[in-house]
């Protein structure tokens, strides 16, 4: 929406691809499509396990993962604004 709209790619821009290329098995694809992927994926199940296991603390896993996804989202953004 936003590349249509302002004619720049978002930070999110990508990954509901790099998810099908994920589940067709190509997982270098995924890995160019939206770096962030194999971060992502470990926090979100971070996240859905604290909510199902309340007796195990998984902050520090949550605040990790989100970190590095944080920095590779910035990081992959800006590299592909600079050279695509």
């Amino acid at each position: 929406m936003s590349k249509k709209l302002f004619g720049i790619d978002c930070m999110g821009c990508g990954i509901q691809r790099a998810v099908a290329l994920l589940l067709n098995g190509e997982f270098e694809a995924a890995f160019y499509m939206y770096p962030a992927i194999y971060t992502l994926l470990p926090f979100f199940i971070f996240v859905g396990l604290s909510f199902i296991d309340k007796s195990r603390n998984y902050h520090k896993a949550i605040v990790g993962f989100g970190i590095i996804t944080a920095i590779l989202m910035v990081t992959s953004y800006f590299y592909k604004v600079i050279y695509y």
